[in-house]
């Protein structure tokens, strides 16, 4: 007889497919159901006492930052609890706490807040109306402070147009190293609308810097300042006024006397 050929396995017979959406079906149930259960869980957080936050732990800079300021300018700003709290709000509430520059606000479960603070310190004050003088801090970030509160000395002053503190803030770091070579102090730099820059030293004298590159302004204080001693030793007066917007030269005023410094032409 003749052997008979192996049978081929059945194939798998496909559910039926009120079986398979059976199956879909639990499926979206189940998705549903967890999505309810988390949004009761989540509303019972939100309104449990438990969660309430009942403090806050502060940290970084406070040396001009009290526990007191910080309490009223920034502690009745934050809603919520330790769930429902906007923690960009209440980076927004404590960075509107006078002298804080940068505040980062984390939770801490399960009912606190921790705060690392960052304050401006000043750098020179930033003049824009009589009585509203502002301070710039060391990035040349324009910010209000009480003035009462300021305990540096001998803040330079600054003045330029509105966006320009970081410039001029940078500019005054770079003009102080050249004017210390005559022992003076740049008190007052201001930047005009056109860019021409103007100094006042710490006896009072005014000199006009004039306009340019960085390197050009730079190259003809450093001019000034080779020079001016002989000048000043020569006539044995101090400096009034110098103005350097001038080419090949400047023109001088020493209390007292006039000149212009050989070589000076018509103004720029």
């Amino acid at each position: 007889m003749a052997a008979r050929a192996p049978r081929k396995p059945a194939a798998p017979v496909a559910p039926p497919f009120d079986v398979r959406a059976m199956n879909a079906a639990a499926s979206v149930l189940f998705v549903v159901a967890l999505l309810a259960f988390a949004g009761l869980a989540l509303g019972w957080a939100t309104r449990s006492p438990q969660f309430t936050l009942r403090g806050i732990r502060i940290e970084g800079d406070v040396a001009r930052s009290s526990l007191t300021t910080i309490r009223a300018n920034a502690v009745p700003r934050l809603q919520g609890n330790f769930f429902s709290i906007d923690l960009a709000r209440a980076q927004t509430a404590f960075q509107s706490v006078p002298w804080v520059r940068r505040a980062v606000v984390q939770r801490l479960w399960p009912n606190r807040l921790a705060v690392r603070l960052e304050e401006h310190r000043p750098a020179a004050w930033w003049q824009v109306d009589e009585g509203d003088d502002k301070l710039v801090n060391l990035q040349g970030e324009v910010f209000e402070a009480n003035p009462g509160d300021v305990e540096e000395e001998d803040l330079p002053v600054l003045q330029g147009p509105p966006g320009s503190s970081a410039a001029v803030l940078a500019m005054h770091g770079r003009l102080q190293p050249v004017f210390a070579a005559l022992d003076a102090r740049v008190d007052k730099l201001s930047m005009s609308a056109r860019g021409s820059w103007r100094v006042v030293l710490d006896g009072g004298a005014a000199v006009e810097l004039g306009r340019g590159s960085e390197a050009e302004v730079l190259a003809r204080t450093q001019s000034f300042v080779g020079t001016l001693p002989q000048l000043t030793e020569r006539y044995q007066r101090p400096l009034a006024h110098a103005d350097l917007r001038h080419a090949d030269g400047y023109a001088l005023r020493l209390q007292g006397i006039g000149t212009v410094a050989p070589g000076a032409k018509t103004k720029k």
